[in-house]
């Protein structure tokens, strides 16, 4: 797959069935004490309300398509910081198991950004499972830092 093959678009309705079929990706790099099932559960949930939300004023689903096949998609949209500014913020970033390491997430993030900065936002920001090594230095090459931090621990036993 070259660069020129790859096209980075608007989500369009026939796009559901391919994009709802990449939910599972979302599902690598979870914390290993969290329940698979309602991983699964939880991930389908959010590609299918950010497919539902497609084309509101603040927020957009853009995908990559090669040769007609869809290899990944992001969700971008405004959310407010707890200091009050809005910021854009990606729901979702998936990229098909074929297509990993070639450039596709990276172009995604760049229509994200590019999506983020018409609209005169100052910051992209997201949330990856700090279990998720792959995700977090992917992020990392592309200028993303750490913002905050989540703690768990388990208080059953």
């Amino acid at each position: 797959m070259t660069d020129q093959e790859v096209s980075i678009r608007p989500y369009q309705r026939q796009d559901r069935p391919a994009a709802m079929s990449l939910a599972d990706r979302l599902c690598i790099g979870v914390a290993p004490w969290r329940a698979p099932d309602a991983v699964r559960e939880a991930v389908t949930g959010w590609v299918r309300g950010s497919l539902d939300g497609a084309g509101s004023d603040d927020r957009a689903v853009i995908v990559a398509d090669v040769a007609g096949q869809l290899v990944g998609l992001v969700t971008v949209g405004e959310r407010r910081h707890f200091t009050g500014e809005v910021d854009a913020y990606v729901g979702e970033l998936i990229v098909a198991a074929e297509a990993e390491r070639r450039g596709v997430g990276t172009r995604l993030m760049a229509a994200a950004e590019e999506w983020g900065r018409r609209r005169g936002l100052r910051h992209l920001t997201l949330e990856t499972g700090s279990a998720n090594r792959i995700a977090r230095a992917f992020y990392a090459s592309l200028g993303y830092r750490d913002e905050d931090v989540r703690l768990t621990k388990d208080i059953a036993t």
